[in-house]
């Protein structure tokens, strides 16, 4: 079974697109060794997504204090808090992962994320940073050997 690869974000909000943006390059450059979804959607409604999926790469924006904007942050899922919201709508991937347990779903055994330092992921009709951008060139090359690790045993360091 292929990995899929997740890409969250929302074009319109400037530096939030880069999953988007980072789901464009990825289908250019892994020649079909993984599935590639890019979308919009968040909370509850992602949760179908990943159902049946043995690995998962999930990539993001993140919006941090500690990290300059464009760098490669690499989280496994024990590294993430779960927040609580008013609403199932906006849950994250720790409640998502706890529903699909709760609900005896087939969901992924394996989850990696990928996430990158934005530095405004609110503003609406703002163009990506150029640091955001760049940080193409080191994101790509390690969600390609990630795919290539997990599929053969080999490329990642």
């Amino acid at each position: 079974m292929k990995t899929l690869i997740l890409c969250l974000g929302n074009g319109l909000l400037g530096d939030d697109g880069i999953g988007i943006l980072a789901a464009g390059e990825l289908k250019n450059e892994l020649g079909g060794r993984a599935d590639i979804i890019a979308t919009g959607l968040h909370g509850a409604a992602l949760l179908d997504i990943p159902l049946g999926q043995r690995k998962v790469i999930v990539i993001d924006a993140i919006y941090m204090t500690g990290f300059p904007p464009g760098s490669v942050i690499e989280l496994n899922l024990d590294e993430l808090r779960t927040v609580m919201s008013p609403s199932p709508h906006y849950t994250g991937l720790p409640e998502l992962i706890l529903l699909a347990e709760q609900m005896q779903l087939d969901f992924p055994e394996e989850i990696k994320i990928f996430a990158v330092e934005v530095d405004n992921p609110y503003t609406v009709g703002k163009e990506m940073s150029s640091s955001v951008v760049r940080s193409l060139g080191k994101l790509i090359p390690c969600v390609k050997a990630y795919v290539d690790w997990w599929r053969n045993g080999t490329g990642y360091a």
